[in-house]
């Protein structure tokens, strides 16, 4: 028998769209470090301009779920974003000049802080709440194959004909992904579903911005335990590439590729046994074990610069980025279902993700350039582990807000 969300229409068209929307989103971006190196530039002006592309993303992702909770047009903003992003990444084919990156990345983060929580509202308005969760597994596994398939394609073109096949095939992909948005339905998304809105259509109007955080306990304990995590783990995948491009004269574009393939090939595993396990366990077991698996990929990292090593570290990227990708919203939606501000919940976790996003090049830039590649890859593995501390320590607390399911958190009270 067929699930509700399954015989919802459009949804075809959704899983679709996160497959092909994966290459759109990534443009040249995987391959940025490389390509940079290979036209002059230093390890830590590359880690520099991606942290400036980082903070810009941070900045927009908490208004960007206020936007799309206020709108009834969500899939203008996987649209239009869509568009900018490919724009913006070609531009830095044309020119290398420090500020023309800088703005290409800055451009490029900003439409993607839209694209994820328009996809995310887009689901749970489609499925609710009772479906979301198996939903969003499917549009993470398939986003995953996308980004595996893409970077496959990336490889095996740039190789052959260099960093100008890949900007052309994002573009593809990005046609492809307008039209899979255009084949959802506008009637099969519920507005009021999609933001979590109590029965009633009401919702708490004194929650805005980051108080969405402050007012609800569980949210911040995962928006300051995934702060840490991405400050240690956002580095790791372009500087290793790095590391085995400049030590080992890999062939970059092939190279680059193969890092993304293995990471997204146990990506799409994780997908499906974050959704399975969280429903016969917790959220917060499925984030512990991501959390964990950072600190065990930096120590390989440190000590496995070669083009074999890139195995291991990126089956480790897989578990964590494939656990946290469906893990992470699915608990928001879930804590904040009936507040009405679900996307916001999820923008705000976000922004506060961000940060150590946005911090890990430029850290892990400059020690790389001081220090070297496996004291980098060192200080920014360990750095989970303040993670896994805070995770341990606020067990009881998260454990009880996942536990209740489908929760209304009262006005004033989330």
């Amino acid at each position: 028998m067929s699930t509700p969300e399954q015989r919802s229409p459009g949804i075809r068209a959704l899983v679709a769209l996160n497959f092909f929307m994966a290459d759109m989103q990534a443009g040249i971006g995987p391959f940025l470090g490389v390509f940079l190196l290979a036209h002059g530039w230093q390890s830590g002006f590359i880690g520099t301009v991606m942290t400036v592309g980082g903070i810009a993303g941070m900045i927009m992702t908490t208004p960007a779920g206020a936007l799309i909770d206020a709108t009834r047009h969500k899939r203008a903003f996987v649209i239009i974003p869509g568009i900018c992003t490919v724009l913006a990444s070609g531009i830095v084919l044309l020119s290398q000049q420090f500020w023309v990156v800088t703005a290409s990345q800055i451009a490029t983060a900003v439409a993607g802080a839209m694209i994820v929580p328009a996809v995310t509202g887009i689901t749970l308005g489609m499925v609710g709440q009772r479906g979301f969760n198996r939903q969003n597994g499917r549009n993470q596994a398939s986003n995953h194959a996308g980004n595996m398939v893409g970077a496959g394609l990336s490889g095996l073109l740039g190789w052959q004909f260099g960093f100008v096949a890949v900007f052309l095939l994002a573009a593809v992909f990005g046609v492809i992904s307008i039209a899979c948005v255009m084949l959802i339905p506008r009637e099969a998304i519920d507005d009021d579903v999609a933001r979590g809105l109590h029965k009633d259509g009401s919702c708490d109007e004194r929650i805005s911005g980051l108080m969405v955080l402050l007012e609800c306990k569980p949210l911040l304990v995962l928006a300051a335990s995934l702060a840490l995590f991405h400050l240690g783990n956002a580095a790791m995948l372009p500087f290793y590439g790095l590391a085995v491009v400049d030590l080992q004269r890999a062939d970059p574009a092939s190279f680059v590729a193969t890092t993304i393939v293995i990471a997204q090939g146990v990506m799409i595993a994780m997908s499906l046994v974050a959704m399975r396990l969280a429903e016969k366990t917790s959220f917060w077991l499925v984030l512990l074990i991501s959390f964990v698996a950072l600190p065990v990929r930096g120590l390989i990292a440190a000590y496995t610069i070669s083009e074999w090593g890139v195995i291991p570290v990126q089956m480790l990227d897989g578990v964590g980025a494939g656990l946290q990708s469906v893990a992470v919203p699915g608990l928001v939606a879930h804590i904040l279902n009936g507040s009405g501000r679900v996307n916001l919940g999820q923008g705000a976790v976000m922004t506060v993700q961000g940060v150590g996003a946005a911090l890990s090049p430029v850290v892990g830039g400059w020690i790389a350039q001081s220090l070297g590649y496996s004291a980098a890859f060192l200080v920014l593995g360990s750095l989970a582990i303040g993670s896994v501390i805070i995770w341990l320590m606020s067990a009881s607390l998260v454990k009880r807000a996942s536990s209740q399911p489908h929760m209304l958190a009262p006005a004033g009270a989330l």
